[in-house]
Formats: C-alpha cells, sequence, structure tokens
C-alpha cells in the first residue's frame, strides 16, 4: 500500500469510526423515545375507547362521579396501574389503583396538567430501578385522564433490544459505508497518480530540453547535469531535504547554467583564457539565468542554486559576493557536486582525477570555497557515489535521476 492509499485508509477509517461514535447514541436514543411514544400512543388510544363508553363527566350531572370512577376502574388493571380522571378544571373527578399502584404512587413526582391538546407523557425512573410511564390525555369537553404504567421488564428489554439494535445498524452503516468509500479513493487517487506523474514527466522534459540546450551551446554530452543533479540529490537526502526542497534543489542543479544560452559563443566557446572583459561578460549568465527561471513555475524553484552556484563560503565567489550562510544551501550542496563532478570527470582539455585527488582538493578548499558541513556530509557518502557513477551512459544517470525524482514525491 503506497502512502497515499495508507494515509486515506486511516483517515476514512477514523472519520468511519467518529461517525459511529455519533450515529450510534443518535439512533439509540431515537429508537428508545419511538418506542415508548408507540407505547403511549397505543395507551392513550386504548384509554380513549374504554372512556368513549362513559358518558362525558359534567359537575352538572349527578351521574358524573359514578361514571368517572366506572371508567377508570375498566382502565387500571389492564393499561394502566393507576388511573385518574380529571374535569376540564383540574378537579379529579374519580381514581382507580392496582397493588402496584398503590406501592408506587407515593415515589411519583407531584401531578401536573397536560399543557397542550395532544397526549403527554412522563418517563420516570423508581428508586427500586423499575421504570414507569405517566400518561396524560386530553379528553374533549370532560378534562383529561392520566394513567400510571408500570413497564413490565419484558417491554423494557425489548426497548433496550430495539434501541440496541438501531444503534449497532447506525454504526454499521458509518463503517460500510467508509469501506464503500475507500475503493473509490482509491481509484480517484490513481487517477490522479497518473495525472500527477504525465506533469511531473512534462517537468522533467522540459528540464531535460534546457539542460541539452545548454550543454550543446556548451559543446557538451549533457551527462555532467545528470551527474551533479543526482550528487546533490544524495547528499541533500542526508542533510533533511524533503518534496519542494529537494525539487528546487534537482531543477536548479540540473539548469545551473541555464543562463549560458544568452553568452555569445565567442566567449562560450573560446579554445584559450578569457580575457577580463570578457570574464566578466561571462559572468552575466548568472544573471541571464535567473531571468530564464524565474516565474516558470515549478522550474522557479532553481532559483538558489542558479543565483547562488558561483557564490563561495568564504565571500570570493559572484555575482553577489555573499558568505557562509548567506548563501542558500541548496546552492553550498551544489557547489560540492558540481566541483567533484568536475574534477572526476573527463573533459577534452583534461583526463579524469583519481577519487583521492578529487577528494584532497574538496577538503583543501573545505571553509573557503565549500560550506565544511556539507563537505563533512559528503565525506562520508563520495566513494559510494564515485563507485555508482563510474561507467554510467547518459540514459543510465537519466534513470537515476527520475527514480530520485519520483521517489521524494511519492510518484
Amino acid at each position: 500500500m503506497n502512502p497515499f492509499n495508507r494515509r486515506a485508509a486511516l483517515r476514512i477509517a477514523a472519520v468511519s469510526l467518529l461517525l459511529a461514535a455519533l450515529a450510534s447514541p443518535l439512533a439509540w436514543y431515537v429508537a428508545r423515545e419511538s418506542a415508548e411514544e408507540t407505547t403511549v400512543a397505543l395507551a392513550a388510544e386504548e384509554s380513549r375507547r374504554l372512556l368513549q363508553h362513559f358518558a362525558a363527566f359534567d359537575r352538572a350531572d349527578p351521574a358524573a362521579d359514578a361514571h368517572a370512577g366506572e371508567a377508570a376502574q375498566a382502565i387500571v388493571g389492564g393499561l394502566f396501574d393507576i388511573a385518574e380522571i380529571y374535569d376540564a378544571s383540574g378537579n379529579k373527578r374519580a381514581e382507580a389503583a392496582t397493588d402496584l399502584g398503590e406501592a408506587i404512587e407515593s415515589l411519583l413526582p407531584p401531578h401536573r396538567k397536560p399543557a397542550g391538546e395532544r397526549p403527554d407523557y412522563l418517563g420516570i425512573d423508581l428508586p427500586d430501578g423499575r421504570w414507569a410511564l405517566r400518561v396524560m390525555v386530553p379528553l374533549a369537553d370532560a378534562g383529561y385522564f392520566e394513567g400510571v404504567r408500570v413497564v413490565p421488564d419484558w417491554q423494557r428489554r425489548q426497548i433496550r433490544n430495539s434501541a440496541l439494535s438501531a444503534a449497532l445498524l447506525a454504526a454499521l452503516a458509518a463503517l460500510l459505508c467508509g469501506a464503500a468509500i475507500y475503493p473509490v479513493v482509491v481509484y480517484l487517487s490513481r487517477e490522479n497518480e497518473q495525472k500527477a506523474r504525465e506533469v511531473l514527466d512534462s517537468h522533467i522534459a522540459m528540464m531535460e530540453a534546457l539542460g541539452r540546450a545548454i550543454a550543446k551551446r556548451d559543446s557538451d554530452t549533457g551527462a555532467h547535469n545528470y551527474r551533479v543533479a543526482w550528487i546533490a540529490a544524495r547528499i541533500a537526502e542526508r542533510m533533511g531535504f524533503r518534496q519542494g526542497a529537494m525539487q528546487a534543489l534537482i531543477a536548479g542543479s540540473f539548469l545551473h547554467d541555464v543562463g549560458k544560452i544568452g553568452i555569445p559563443d565567442a566567449i562560450l566557446l573560446k579554445p584559450g583564457k578569457l580575457d577580463a572583459e570578457e570574464f566578466e561578460i561571462m559572468r552575466t549568465h548568472v544573471a541571464q539565468g535567473e531571468d530564464i527561471v524565474h516565474g516558470m513555475g515549478w522550474l522557479d524553484g532553481a532559483h538558489a542554486v542558479v543565483a547562488g552556484h558561483h557564490e563561495k563560503w568564504d565571500g570570493s565567489g559572484y555575482p553577489r559576493r555573499l558568505a557562509g550562510e548567506q548563501i542558500p544551501l541548496a546552492a553550498r550542496i551544489f557547489a560540492v557536486a558540481d566541483v567533484f563532478d568536475a574534477l572526476c570527470s573527463r573533459r577534452p582539455y583534461k583526463e579524469p582525477l583519481p577519487f583521492a585527488a578529487a577528494m584532497e582538493i574538496l577538503e583543501r578548499d573545505s571553509g573557503s570555497h565549500f560550506d565544511p558541513a556539507v563537505v563533512a556530509v559528503f565525506r562520508e557518502m563520495a566513494q559510494d557515489i564515485h563507485e555508482q557513477l563510474a561507467g554510467c551512459g547518459e540514459n543510465e544517470l537519466r534513470r537515476l535521476l527520475t527514480v530520485c525524482v519520483r521517489r521524494h514525491f511519492e510518484i
């Protein structure tokens, strides 16, 4: 599993678990409330139906209290443990209770009149652990009925199990949703990865095209650009460069001399030593390189190396005569890679130096030309780098650099 897919899986799993944790209690509460309301609705309907068999509880009717008592007695024992009937003024007209109702009556909260015209209820946790429902049912033109039912254990278990099932289903739905989303995210990620690879390949192709143009103008094969970019990347890896910083370093290393495109052939290709005026013109390749890479998106990050690759640790370089840590670290790393490759490579005017001789020069110039910290890091890996690059052609060098770039951008 690649890093993106692993991160996506972990994040989707975390969100799914969070949703499950939030949805489960909510589903449990809603299911429990729904079960209670269903029980109350049934009780209210049944009590209304029974009460319709008796006359209206009109205080002016001499038989009203008798009718109310009959109604209360008819209701109690079946649906309710306590049944009370009140007139429109809130006066109790009749009351009946089972033995259980009489036992719990003192444990109930004070009586209250229903607030609206719809049945209402109140769940009551009794001190002995039992649970009761107090149901208030308004009666048209006749006051209201109040009944108390001690919910039996089997019904409480039924309500609890129903709520628990709803909670588990909600949690399962959240987890299944996450499981269903993950392959979609992976598929879209794969498409995006392909597009990102195409964009990166186009960036590398642009960088290579500029590099080849520089090499042809400077009578070089272009292999030098691949080598110094790869060497610089190896050093930067050891020094903690990642992603954007590494991308900028590689681009800058590959395009460090891009400004030479603007140097006249008479100076760029002059076989002998340049005079002072010609050398000043040659130095302008730094500023011209900065102008070329500036604002070029991905290649804009090359600026630090392009601008600073001729600066020296002691401040004797050009064009700005920066010294020490004023020089961008990417440019200090590149300077070591560039000189090491130049010393160890065959050129039309020289043979390659042995590894030991090249390292002796780097050590000698550490603290003057080069950052001593970069030289110290390079010293530990120089032999391995030298051996790996020995005999590599341009195609192999290109492959090495491409692998390095893609490794750092997780492509």
